[in-house]
């Protein structure tokens, strides 16, 4: 298993667990963590996984997935396969995506801040949060993903990028023991390189001297590469075919 610092995969799939059950449990729906997976016997927000493997031991959540079908969990349902290792095209699955877990190690530089006019603030409010998840448009026409609890978590940081009132990018950090997750993250328009370097910078700045993780593909890898970020094994995320 590739890790960089002593930082690997299974921390960086732990971190996205977590982070996982906080928006669950911001929707009054928490799920269940083991030592091997995370799991949530509710209907997950939209984006959202009903499982996350936590090691490569395979059984445990295929016994997790064939409980989640027995109980009637509404289809289209997904899980976060951290190590690409289940085989779940045989249990009416389907692969959604695949992506790369990532780290940035704390004794990089941050990145250069690139445009001083934008300031970067910690969303503190439900009515900032709104603002923030229409900004970040991934719901529009959805019911809400972010919901107001989460504004009130230490360990959560839903950063804004203002332009004036406008928030014109952002990002979600979330630590956990000896990470900070890195997730979320919008910087559309002819500015979106450097805005996603002031991202990380935002993300490192709100959780000083951990290291950064999260996952990515296709050009959001390439971009979090130049930033730093080194890759720590592949994942895969499945959906039930409905």
């Amino acid at each position: 298993m590739t890790a960089l610092n002593g930082i690997d995969a299974a921390d960086a799939a732990l971190n996205n667990a977590r982070w996982c059950d906080a928006v669950c449990r911001a929707h009054g729906r928490p799920g269940e963590l083991s030592a091997s997976l995370w799991v949530n016997r509710a209907a997950a927000p939209p984006r959202y996984p009903n499982l996350v493997t936590l090691d490569r031991s395979g059984e445990p959540a295929l016994q997790a997935v064939r409980a989640l079908g027995a109980a009637g969990l509404a289809g289209g349902w997904g899980v976060k396969d951290s190590f690409s290792t289940l085989p779940l095209h045989a249990a009416g699955f389907r692969v959604l995506f695949e992506a790369e877990w990532m780290v940035r190690p704390p004794d990089l530089r941050p990145p250069d801040r690139a445009r001083s006019d934008i300031r970067w603030e910690r969303i503190g409010s439900a009515a900032g949060l709104l603002d923030w998840e229409t900004a970040w448009g991934e719901s529009r026409g959805q019911p809400r993903v972010f919901l107001p609890g989460l504004v009130d978590c230490a360990d959560i940081a839903i950063l804004g990028a203002f332009d004036g009132s406008s928030i014109v990018a952002g990002v979600i950090a979330n630590r956990t023991d000896e990470v900070v997750g890195v997730s979320n993250l919008f910087a559309p328009g002819p500015d979106a390189e450097s805005l996603r370097a002031d991202a990380v910078r935002a993300a490192s700045d709100a959780f000083p001297g951990l290291s950064l993780v999260g996952y990515e593909n296709g050009g959001a890898l390439a971009a979090s590469r130049a930033l730093g970020f080194h890759s720590l094994g592949p994942l895969r995320v499945w959906v039930q075919q409905s």
